[in-house]
């Protein structure tokens, strides 16, 4: 999935998945490990909830929408309901990722330094806590643009994690 150009963050968050997959090179402790896998866990059952509010609202703005006549403030009062969900979903990666990264060593993180520049990437935030709890990852649907009608574009997925 595409970054966001010039993403403060893209550099100094940590995804979930690749923490994990250099666990042992990283030295992780049992209680990092559990730490996370519990911290995760708590935020994927939260996040499947604002999918569900998310899709919730969506439909109901879809239905406001396709009159012919649409009433303007019931649109925009869904809406914001709609924005709403998608703000929390977003800080609740953002809280993940703080929450991860704070629970490893400066030595811990500047060795994940090391392995995202050896591989060449900016892993970061859009690539973390969003393709599950760790960080803003499918990103959920936005109503409007041209030819993109609330509902439109793929359903967001439900985090995924190789704890």
């Amino acid at each position: 999935m595409p970054r966001t150009p010039h993403d403060p963050l893209a550099n100094v968050m940590f995804p979930p998945e690749m923490i994990m997959q250099h666990q042992r090179e990283l030295g992780l402790t049992d209680q990092q490990k559990t730490y996370m896998r519990t911290e995760i866990g708590k935020t994927s059952a939260r996040f499947n909830d604002l999918q569900w509010q998310l899709q919730d609202a969506m439909e109901a703005l879809h239905e406001t929408m396709k009159s012919s006549i649409v009433n303007e403030q019931q649109a925009l009062a869904q809406l914001d309901k709609v924005l709403e969900t998608e703000r929390e979903i977003k800080r609740l990666h953002m809280e993940l990722a703080i929450k991860i990264k704070n629970t490893l060593t400066p030595e811990q993180q500047q060795k994940l330094q090391s392995i995202r520049h050896a591989r060449g990437t900016g892993m970061g935030v859009g690539h973390g806590p969003g393709t599950g709890p760790g960080g803003p990852g499918p990103r959920p649907r936005r109503p409007g643009g041209p030819g993109m009608g609330p509902g439109s574009g793929p359903t967001p997925r439900p985090p995924q994690f190789d704890f």
